[in-house]
């Protein structure tokens, strides 16, 4: 999509053409699950989880009940993933404004709760980004009105053990004047949490801030106090005013440094700058040197590097402690930016990205590409997009994995050939672009990820792209290995990917987030009036208290049924028959139906009004009644036989409920009237062979023949 204002999946010229890992187990997010932006307080993207294969949706939800148009200008928020895997999402409730968070299973995407937020938005171009975060100790902080800060513990239960708000500013103040917090102070970036319960974000204020309040970086402590730091201060640039939409700050790994980057108004003179945590205070490398570098060009030109607030751009800390954080060059370079690249001290400028513009690279663990033998113990994956006509652009949208400390000369004209990260792997986008493809004709649909999820046990990354779809980008054979449509495909703003500790994959498209994964869900259910439990080889079934499972395609299932003291099993219908034990492959869902009955019905079978005989005109024609949904006296009338202990619809509609299983007479796993209630009646009127059995054997059968049919039968008779 071209216009001035160019925002395919978004891309951005907005004028500024003419203003021109050896891998610490701390930046990998860990099996707890998906606490913030990027996955952990480094942003790094890693996954401790193996993916599972994209093969179906498993559910999916709105993120936007506003419905937006397309080009979707719409930042959204990263949902967060607990240990237990309850999926918390950020959802945004009108067009111009308003949030809750659903929280949801990750099975099924059941509701587990849903809370509502006063979130006031902050002035801005893209809609920009609502994002909770989870803490340490199970706290789910999510940014409310004025610059306050709701939290809500247990975030597995469907209530919760605490809940509340806190004000970066002082205990109470919010409370005594919420109008002027509200219109003033604005949470404006995802929040990052620590390992002792801490969390960190960026806020912006406008005139008439209460307080002396000025745009800056805040914190709040897991015991609730907070404390704050101006933007100005952190620069130490009068002209430097605020932090960037969308920036998250970002820790090092061993949480000692606080990286958060800041600017003025035009984003035109910007900083990365190392806070110390517990105080906020800027750190000092040596005595009078601040941990502080002002954001250029790499181009050699000594101009500023741009920021917007428009981007999701965030700091990123990679294994060797080194920090990367996207920009826009000066003058402008076609859109694409650059990935600028600092020592841990932010005192040594190395080599950048030629890609930076909305994107926030995921370490890639050098292990992932066994061909790889450059000199960088971790690689990087960022996206590539080349926008067609931009600076010479192809159009040709690719992403990449990058050598941080090795190089290849930039091809772009305005680049002049400097030197940037070497592209050890890169793969375009499958899906041409038919909006320009007439005057580009390798031009492909953008890649439309922001912070991407990067699993190491699989060797690949999680990528969505403008064509609707979400791509396993597999780097051990530089392959688009596996795809799977999430819409029509549309022009809209980046979104990220992750992956929860069941390895299912999250992906937003089109306002909807989707649960990714090729797990088969096993349900089963108890009837009857006795009791029993069910247990699983595998994927945690244990019914009673846990009645389903997950399961790999074409895993092999058993399930056990064991009666109580008692009772009975009386058998299977669903997915198994039979009174055996349960063996089944998981190929799609299925429900069992486990019965159970007490003990005193023995013995099992059909006679079904209890006077010791088998009728066809009674108990046949009473079982044929209860198969087509009769009940009360329409299910009786007639048909008690003499001397019969069960004469009651009542007594009789338990009685069969009890027993359903044993009337799967052909065992399908269904007990069916035109199947086998009318082989039972045909039975007991004494016809045998083909006329049994004459059009009414039920599909999926297991018992087909007369000579199987009469066998069973004859079993219920004892």
């Amino acid at each position: 999509m071209r216009t001035l204002l160019k925002m395919s999946c978004m891309s951005l010229i907005a004028g500024l053409g003419a203003l021109t890992i050896a891998l610490a187990a701390s930046t990998a997010t860990a099996a707890s699950g998906w606490t913030t932006f990027g996955g952990n307080a480094q942003h790094t993207g890693l996954s401790a989880s193996p993916s599972q294969p994209l093969l179906r949706i498993r559910w999916s939800t709105s993120v936007d009940l506003s419905s937006p148009g397309e080009p979707v200008l719409i930042h959204y928020g990263s949902p967060l993933i607990t240990a237990a895997n309850t999926v918390i999402i950020p959802v945004k409730t009108g067009a111009d404004g308003g949030f809750r968070l659903d929280a949801r299973k990750g099975r099924d995407g059941s509701l587990v709760w849903s809370t509502s937020t006063d979130y006031v938005v902050p002035p801005h171009g893209f809609f920009p980004s609502y994002s909770p975060a989870l803490n340490s100790i199970g706290r789910v902080w999510f940014p409310g009105a004025g610059g306050t800060m709701m939290f809500r513990d247990a975030p597995d239960a469907s209530v919760p053990t605490a809940t509340g708000r806190v004000a970066f500013y002082g205990p109470g103040v919010y409370q005594s004047n919420p109008a002027s917090f509200d219109s003033t102070v604005f949470i404006n970036t995802p929040t990052t949490v620590d390992a002792s319960g801490s969390i960190y974000f960026g806020f912006r204020t406008i005139a008439g801030a209460p307080l002396g309040l000025s745009s800056g970086i805040a914190k709040i402590d897991a015991a609730g106090n907070g404390k704050w730091t101006a933007a100005t201060t952190i620069a130490g640039d009068p002209a430097v005013t605020m932090v960037p939409h969308q920036a998250a700050p970002a820790l090092s790994n061993d949480g000692t440094t606080l990286y958060v980057a800041v600017a003025d108004e035009f984003g035109a003179n910007p900083y990365l700058v190392g806070l110390e945590p517990s105080t906020l205070a800027v750190k000092n490398v040596s005595p009078g040197v601040p941990m502080r570098v002002k954001l250029k060009d790499p181009r050699g030109n000594g101009n500023n590097a741009f920021v917007s607030d428009d981007s999701t751009a965030s700091p990123m800390v990679g294994p060797d402690g080194d920090v990367y954080y996207g920009v826009f060059g000066n003058p402008y370079n076609g859109s694409r930016g650059w990935l600028l690249h600092y020592s841990a001290n932010l005192q040594q400028t190395k080599l950048a990205g030629a890609f930076g513009w909305d994107t926030t690279p995921a370490v890639v663990p050098r292990a992932m590409i066994p061909s790889y033998n450059g000199p960088s113990s971790y690689l990087l994956f960022n996206k590539s997009n080349d926008y067609a006509g931009d600076d010479g652009g192809t159009g040709v949208n690719r992403i990449a994995v990058l050598d941080p400390n090795d190089s290849m000369p930039e091809p772009h004209p305005s680049s002049a050939g400097v030197a940037v990260m070497k592209a050890v792997l890169t793969i375009a986008g499958p899906t041409p672009d038919e909006d320009v493809v007439l005057f580009y004709p390798d031009a492909v649909k953008e890649w439309c990820i922001n912070a991407a999820a990067v699993d190491p046990a699989t060797k690949s990354v999680m990528v969505n792209s403008e064509d609707g779809k979400l791509y396993r980008w597999d780097l051990s054979t530089n392959t688009l290995s596996q795809s799977i449509r999430l819409s029509e495909g549309l022009a809209a703003a980046y979104t990220s990917t992750l992956i929860a500790p069941d390895g299912t994959v999250y992906a937003t498209n089109k306002a909807i987030l989707h649960a990714v994964n090729a797990s088969v869900v096993i349900n089963v259910t108890r009837n009857g009036s006795g009791s029993g439990s069910v247990t699983s080889n595998a994927g945690g079934i244990a019914c009673g208290a846990t009645c389903s499972g997950d399961f790999a395609p074409l895993q092999s299932v058993t399930l056990n049924a064991v009666a109580d003291p008692g009772s009975v099993f009386t058998g299977w219908l669903g997915a198994c028959t039979g009174r055996a034990t349960c063996q089944l492959t998981a190929q799609s869902d299925e429900t069992v139906t486990a019965t159970f009955a007490p003990s005193s019905i023995a013995p099992l079978g059909f006679d079904v009004d209890g006077n010791h005989s088998y009728d066809a005109l009674t108990d046949a024609l009473i079982a044929l009644r209860y198969l087509f949904g009769l009940t009360g006296t329409a299910l009786i009338n007639g048909a008690v036989g003499s001397g019969a202990s069960r004469t009651t619809p009542a007594q009789l509609t338990a009685h069969l409920n009890d027993t359903k299983p044993l009337f799967d007479i052909d065992g399908n796993g269904r007990a069916d009237a035109l199947s086998d209630g009318l082989m039972l009646i045909r039975y007991l009127f004494g016809l045998r062979g083909a006329p049994l059995i004459a059009g009414t054997i039920g599909a999926g059968a297991t018992r087909t023949t007369a000579a199987a049919i009469e066998s069973y039968i004859q079993s219920m008779m004892p």
